[in-house]
């Protein structure tokens, strides 16, 4: 007897969607191998990778900024507008420049602690 002409996509479409995954070796998609390190120099270096443990960034985007500092993204708006917050412009070739607001962590920290001083 012959196999209905839709059987196979049936079968298809009771699966999981998306790709199949290929089998687990042990490695997580997206990491380096065990031994690698960033900086290529001896494992006690200071760009060194930890099991574990992200680099955090350095640059902080408008909404991390917001939660960062832990106010909305208007008021992060308005404190770079007023000059208080001031944000690192990224050159693009051209003498364009990235529209992206980025503000620096180290920046937020000292407008935290300024703003401490000042109360």
């Amino acid at each position: 007897m012959r196999d209905k002409p839709l059987a196979a996509a049936a079968e298809r479409l009771r699966r999981k969607p998306g790709r199949p995954r290929k089998a687990q070796d042990g490695h997580v998609p997206g990491t380096s191998s065990a031994g690698s390190r960033i900086s290529g120099g001896s494992p006690g270096g200071a760009l060194a990778v930890t099991a574990g443990a992200p680099l955090p960034p350095r640059l902080l985007d408008l909404r991390a900024t917001a939660a960062y500092l832990g106010v909305s993204c208007w008021t992060v708006r308005d404190l770079e507008a007023a000059g208080t917050l001031r944000r690192v412009r990224v050159p693009l070739p051209g003498n364009g420049e990235l529209r992206k607001l980025l503000f620096d962590r180290a920046d937020l920290d000292a407008l935290v602690e300024a703003w401490k001083e000042g109360v």
